[in-house]
C-alpha cells in the first residue's frame, strides 16, 4: 500500500477496480478522505489507497519517462533526461541506484517505484518528472 502523503499530483500509478488495473496520472487529492484521483486513458476515476499500486521502477518505465540509455564499459547504464542522470550498477539491476543533478548527488535512494523517483526528481531539479522530452 502506498502512504497518502508519498502521493503528490502528476505521480504516475496503477489504481485497481473491479479485478482490473488502471495507470493514471494524479490529478487531484483528497486529504480529508484520503483518496486519490487518476486521470486514465479512459476517465478519471477516484481512489483509496488501499486500490493504488506503485509502479515498479524499471528500464521500461525510464524509457516511458523519455530517458536516454547509455551502457558502461563496466557494465553499468546510466540514463539521462537533461542534466538528470541516473545509474544502475548493472543492466537490470534497480536494487541500488545512483542518481545527480548538477551538485546535488545521491547515493542509494530509497528509490524503488515510479512515483518515488518523480519525487526526488522534483526534489532536485525543482519541476515535476513527467513522460515529455527534454
Amino acid at each position: 500500500m502506498i502512504k497518502f502523503n508519498d502521493i503528490k499530483i502528476g505521480d504516475y500509478m496503477m489504481g485497481e477496480f473491479e479485478g482490473k488495473m488502471w495507470e493514471g496520472e494524479v490529478t487531484r487529492l483528497n486529504g480529508d478522505e484520503k483518496q486519490v484521483c487518476l486521470l486514465t486513458s479512459v476517465q478519471e476515476f477516484w481512489f483509496s489507497t488501499d486500490h493504488l499500486h506503485p509502479m515498479p521502477l524499471d528500464e521500461n518505465a525510464l524509457l516511458n519517462l523519455s530517458f536516454s540509455k547509455q551502457e558502461g564499459e563496466d557494465g553499468s547504464v546510466k540514463y539521462s533526461k537533461g542534466a538528470f542522470r541516473l545509474v544502475t550498477p548493472k543492466a537490470g539491476d534497480f536494487s541500488s541506484i545512483e542518481m545527480w543533478y548538477r551538485e546535488d548527488r545521491r547515493h542509494h535512494p530509497n528509490v524503488h517505484y515510479v512515483h518515488q523517483l518523480q519525487n526526488q526528481y522534483s526534489d532536485m531539479v525543482k519541476i515535476h518528472l513527467t513522460r515529455a522530452p527534454m
